[in-house]
């Protein structure tokens, strides 16, 4: 008997370990003929009952080979199924490992599939402490008889040979010729490879067999047909003896780690190793490797660096399930997210996080024969997990503790206190809660790096986008302050943002307007500077006109009513399209005195917004035109119209007119491609109402369509957002029907929180003085109409109340700064009352005191404190501020309960709760400062 010794490994540069039989600890010879002899009658039997069984097929019987195995006995009464082949002790070098190499190897050259590692079969050679390195096991799966045996070989030669016997068991190649090959193969090739001198020696005893056998191979004869297959390419059909294949792979191996080693060889030599472990072959060999190798635990979760608390807890589950079933989470495929993701528990008596894999991780164990012994059920398995997550030690697992099973396997936990304390202690260290680690978008979900090009990180958001010569409205509302919550938040994660106002700034109107502002403003149409101060005849060039939308709808009254204005007008569109002086410059007016009053509105809201309109794409549309065409994608339509078709619409993209001009597909399509080729953007938002989607899907198809946008680097999001209704469900009007200006509205908003906050002072219940009255009024007002809208998901429509939204109550802006501002004066009647001044703390050097969570109301609202992170990754995964209105909402009623049940001022936990009250208002202004509410520190 030849059994592999240590020096399996010896080609890789390791020491020992590599085969299972020789080295310190292993078995004596005597020991090793008995297993031998043991295994030999095992194997026979196998294959006998196996053939009875009918249930391999002829020419691979489920026998291990004789001379290399050892056995161990397992009882099953389960249902049979055909025997399986299964490669365990897969170390993580299996592409330098020549003995997993070889099995897999042969594996590939024979024909016989090798499986990873199931628990059961792994448990089998648990008796065999001998066995270090990877191992053959013969698994015959359950129930072909009542009491069977689990063959295991080891060794890179102990598996060559058995592999080639369970390939063809019929031809008994495995003789002294075989067997002096292999010894040669460990005893004198490998050693040889390392000293030049040897190494012509037993290259030349390879050459003379070579020779002597017909080139193909070192043992007198092959064994035909049994086996993998033709190795060659041609003449017969031949399959290389397990001598073969160990010699030709330690020769590769040589090779390739040094490919000059190969120039000694003779021609016969290289054709031989190349036929038999090519360079192509060694890459299945290791392809099969990979997939029988367990994948690496997962890495242990750094919080320093990641202040998900989501992801902290995942981990927690995956580390403990890999604990049990290694390479369980990877079992199901979509990664240690998918399999062992934890989630918040939404009744908080059972626990903080639970993990409710035991339930799809049981099947997948069963059906893979994987399931751990004594576990019958997910509960079984559950408990399992519990168990595991308790028994780790604080340094192990940080985050989790109370591990408990609930229902049909629901895995529970707490998150530690000490873990919640070093979260809260950072937000006062750092003055701000910690950013979150990942950005989903641009087809990547990792953070801006500072190795990054600035193009990387570029985020194109198009919001706002009012029309020239209107006024902006309460339809311009939610665009404006969805899209600057969205700017924000996008910023606050480190990418490069570019707001884009697309004002409707060109177009047919353009040529009544003109004529309009010429004939009640004639002095615009003479002269004048780019400053606006006239130089002409007829004085300054800026009218007076303080109500865009009646002087919109004077100029259409007159369109409609007189042919000859709008002959005139009509003339007036040719000659502005094709650069008119009179006409631009009055056209230049119109849009100086819109962004006037634009102005207006976005100061009150806080808005920053970059103009880039739709005069500004019109020289780009031809280009996009001519790309289209030269790809084949235009269909010209009756009438002469250019169209682009994409998937799943049956209405095409009009990129140019019957009548050659230009419309908003053109436009839109010329304005992608800028913010793709010029502005490299990876991120495009549009934000509009929701009648857009289908043009939007159109035009991200298009782009897709011609090769702009490619999946996985570019992220394009439409956010359609409803309607603002009025008390009737029906659009927002005034009550004579028109539409409501967007700053009367706001104004409006103003001054109600005016009036409630006089009133207060009236009472006494105000901490302001009369002067800051209307600031403070403004900071709520404003903020009590944008919290209406962003706290809801923006594709529904919602009606318009005062009321509701400055209500002193439930969730709206107007209670969440009334709770920021108690917390702030609980600070400073700290400072007046106490002496403790929280800010002198904060900045304070190592001495710092630290917040101790010794209440159950102070932990709950560390924890909410600790959702952060995780709500603003939510947020960024469909960029519906919504997720933050919820966070803070949630936090506030949070922070309530605590100052309700804790006392905080003159109590001995006084410094410690003031940290609190300061970390929680720090958390609180940063979600306003996110949705563009302005926080005031008194009421």
């Amino acid at each position: 008997m030849s059994v592999d010794d240590g020096g399996e490994k010896a080609m890789t540069g390791e020491a020992g370990g590599g085969g299972g039989g020789g080295g310190g600890g292993g078995p004596s010879k005597k020991e090793l003929k008995k297993l031998a002899k043991k295994a030999e009658r095992e194997a026979a039997k196998a294959a006998g009952g196996a053939a009875k069984a009918d249930v391999p097929p002829p020419d691979a019987p489920a026998a291990a080979p004789s001379a290399t195995t050892t056995t161990t006995t397992t009882t099953t009464t389960a249902k049979a199924s055909p025997p399986a082949y299964r490669l365990i002790n897969v170390p993580a070098d299996y592409a330098s490992d020549s003995c997993t190499l070889k099995a897999c190897l042969a594996s590939v050259l024979y024909g016989v599939p090798l499986l990873p590692a199931s628990s059961a079969t792994a448990a089998a050679a648990v008796d065999l402490p001998f066995v270090r390195g990877p191992a053959l096991v013969h698994d015959p799966g359950t129930g072909i008889v009542a009491h069977h045996s689990t063959a295991v070989a080891f060794g890179g030669n102990g598996m060559l040979r058995a592999l080639a016997l369970i390939a063809a068991p019929t031809a008994r190649e495995l003789d002294a010729a075989t067997d002096d090959w292999l010894e040669f193969e460990r005893l004198e090739l490998r050693p040889a490879l390392t000293k030049s001198k040897s190494t012509a020696a037993a290259l030349s005893r390879i050459e003379s067999a070579l020779s002597v056998a017909g080139g193909g191979s070192v043992v007198p004869r092959g064994w035909g047909s049994g086996g993998g297959g033709s190795v060659g390419g041609s003449g017969p059909t031949f399959a290389p003896s397990a001598a073969d294949v160990a010699i030709a792979l330690t020769l590769a191996l040589c090779r390739r780690r040094d490919p000059s080693s190969s120039s000694s060889w003779s021609t016969a030599v290289r054709s031989y190793v190349d036929s038999i472990a090519g360079e192509s072959r060694l890459a299945d060999a290791a392809s099969l490797a990979a997939s029988l190798a367990p994948p690496p635990p997962p890495p242990p979760f750094d919080s320093s660096d990641d202040p998900s608390l989501l992801r902290a807890a995942s981990a927690v589950f995956a580390a403990a399930i890999e604990s049990i079933v290694p390479g369980a989470i990877a079992l199901g495929g979509g990664g240690s997210d998918a399999a062992a993701r934890a989630f918040r528990c939404k009744d908080v008596r059972h626990g903080d996080y639970q993990c409710n894999a035991a339930m799809s991780l049981f099947k997948r164990l069963e059906a893979s024969g994987s399931l751990p012994p004594g576990v019958d059920s997910p509960q079984d398995l559950a408990r399992l997990v519990a168990d595991a997550v308790g028994g780790m030690t604080e340094k192990e697992n940080p985050v989790l503790c109370e591990p408990s099973v609930n229902g049909p396997g629901f895995v529970m936990c707490r998150v530690r206190s000490s873990f919640l304390e070093d979260g809260v202690n950072d937000i006062v260290r750092d003055g701000a809660p910690t950013r979150p680690r990942r950005y989903v978008g641009g087809g990547t979900d990792s953070p801006p790096s500072s190795s990054s090009s600035p193009s990387d990180n570029v985020v194109v958001v198009d919001f706002s986008s009012p029309n020239i010569a209107k006024e902006m409205h309460v339809g311009h509302l939610r665009s404006t302050i969805i899209g600057e919550s969205v700017c924000r938040i996008l910023e606050y994660v480190g990418m490069d943002v570019r707001r884009v106002n697309h004002v409707g700034d060109w177009g047919t109107q353009f040529g009544m307007l003109i004529q309009y502002l010429k004939e009640e403003y004639p002095d615009v149409s003479y002269g004048g500077n780019d400053d606006g101060e006239g130089d002409g005849d007829k004085g300054s060039g800026m009218p007076n006109i303080t109500d865009l939308t009646e002087f919109y709808k004077n100029a259409k009254r007159r369109f409609d009513e007189s042919p000859d204005f709008k002959k005139i007008s009509q003339l007036n569109v040719v000659r502005l399209q094709a650069g008119d002086e009179e006409c631009l410059r009055i056209w230049k007016v119109l849009c100086d005195v819109s962004r006037l009053e634009f102005e207006k509105v976005y100061r009150r809201l806080d808005i920053s917004v970059e103009e880039c309109g739709e005069s500004f794409y019109n020289d780009k549309i031809p280009a996009v035109i001519d790309e289209f065409e030269m790809r084949g994608m235009i269909s010209v339509e009756d009438g002469g119209a250019k169209c682009v078709f994409v998937p799943h619409s049956k209405v095409p993209l009009m990129l140019q007119k019957s009548d050659g001009g230009y419309g908003y597909d053109s436009t839109d399509m010329a304005a992608i491609r800028y913010r793709l080729d010029v502005l490299r953007a990876r991120h495009l938002v549009y934000i509009t109402d929701f009648t857009q989607a289908d043009h939007f899907k159109m035009v991200f198809a298009a782009a897709k369509k011609i090769g702009w946008v490619t999946d996985g680097v570019h992220r394009l999001d439409h956010i359609g957002f409803g309607t603002v209704q009025g008390e009737d469900g029906k659009r927002f009007k005034t009550r004579s029907g028109d539409t409501v200006r967007l700053v009367d509205l706001l104004d409006e908003a103003v001054s109600r929180m005016e009036s409630s906050l006089r009133e207060r002072a009236t009472e006494g219940r105000a901490n302001i003085s009369e002067d800051e009255v209307h600031e403070t009024a403004c900071a709520m007002g404003y903020g009590a109409v944008k919290y209406f809208d962003l706290r809801r998901n923006p594709t529904s429509n919602y009606v318009f109340s005062y009321d509701r939204m400055l209500d002193t109550k439930g969730n709206t802006a107007i209670y969440l700064l009334y709770a920021h501002a108690r917390l702030e004066s609980i600070v400073t009647k700290g400072k007046a009352d106490h002496g403790i001044d929280v800010d002198a703390m904060m900045a304070g050097d190592g001495g710092k005191p630290r917040i101790v969570l010794s209440h159950k109301s102070e932990r709950n609202l560390a924890l909410h404190l600790r959702f952060f992170a995780d709500s603003i990754e939510e947020t960024l995964k469909d960029l519906f501020p919504y997720h933050i209105c919820d966070f803070v909402y949630d936090l506030s009623i949070a922070a309530s309960e605590f100052v309700t049940q804790c006392k905080v001022l003159g109590s001995p936990e006084m410094e410690s709760r003031l940290l609190l009250c300061r970390a929680t208002a720090i958390t609180m202004r940063q979600c306003f400062d996110l949705l563009g509410i302005r926080h005031v520190m008194r009421i």
